[in-house]
């Protein structure tokens, strides 16, 4: 519902650095609440796609490569301009396994050790361009090694199927 809130702006309205009103290849680009905007050395936003449909990275086709370029090339240019860090100095990618399940982007600063943002989890999204546009059903097809704790349920249920 907090995803929701902000793209329907009854949340956090306020906090919106950059928003493409597109309603199939839009976004809206907020900080994420663990960064308090006052340094950038931990600079951490996300971009929130207008779409509900799309929930992963298992859902994205070469469909969708607009939307994953408007959200490259407009969230560079938003931060560069707000924040006066350009784009070759941010880390941009996708979780999988993500926390919620509404398609959205991670941009942190590149020297940030973000929680997530290790290879194992982590997916950038200039590669994710670049792999749905060789196949445009690569995350459906492809194996995705994915971390989980071991208090999680869907470790859990890993565990009694047998599978760890």
């Amino acid at each position: 519902q907090w995803v929701y809130n902000i793209l329907e702006k009854k949340a956090e309205a306020d906090r919106i650095v950059h928003e493409n009103p597109d309603p199939c290849n839009g976004f809206v680009l907020v900080p994420d609440l663990k960064w308090n905007q006052n340094q950038l050395d931990d600079l951490y936003l996300i971009a929130l796609i207008h779409r509900r449909e799309v929930k992963s990275l298992r859902d994205l086709t070469a469909e969708h490569l607009p939307l994953l370029r408007n959200i490259l090339q407009e969230g560079k240019e938003a931060i560069a301009k707000r924040f006066g860090v350009p784009g070759s100095q941010l880390r941009i990618y996708l979780h999988y396994q993500p926390s919620y399940y509404h398609l959205h982007v991670h941009f942190t600063a590149l020297g940030y050790d973000a929680p997530g943002s290790s290879v194992e989890r982590a997916h950038l999204l200039a590669d994710v361009i670049d792999n749905l546009a060789m196949d445009s059903m690569y995350y459906q097809k492809r194996a995705l090694t994915f971390p989980l704790r071991a208090d999680e349920l869907l470790f859990k249920k890993f565990q009694e199927a047998g599978r760890v």
